[in-house]
């Protein structure tokens, strides 16, 4: 199971057709990802940095701070210039520009799981 958080739509959606035929889960905010988290804990998480509500750095905060979640490698699909070794820490293991990401770059972060 793949989680994608974007309150952008159509990026979400892209998201998961790159991703077929693994299962994937939308959620356009942080308080809805993190609601289902209990029950179908995902392998791998693409987020959103800029979201509606609560933002990237506030979900990635809970998650760490339980074990059951705290080792889920996450992807950041943003606009924002951020490098994964700084997020590191929080469980980032890639950053992918929205702007110039491509099917395969998205395919390859399944080699995370």
């Amino acid at each position: 199971m793949i989680y994608i958080i974007d309150d952008d739509h159509l990026m979400a959606e892209c998201l998961s057709r790159y991703l077929r035929p693994k299962e994937t889960r939308i959620f356009s905010n942080a308080i809805d990802a993190i609601s289902n988290l209990d029950e179908d804990a995902p392998d791998l998480i693409f987020l959103d940095v800029l979201l509606d509500g609560p933002d990237a750095f506030t979900f990635l905060n809970e998650i760490m701070s339980y074990e059951s979640t705290a080792k889920i490698p996450v992807v950041i699909v943003t606009s924002l210039n951020l490098e994964a070794k700084s997020l590191r820490s929080y469980g980032v293991r890639k950053v992918l520009k929205k702007e110039t990401l491509t099917p395969e770059e998205v395919r390859e972060c399944l080699k995370l799981i």
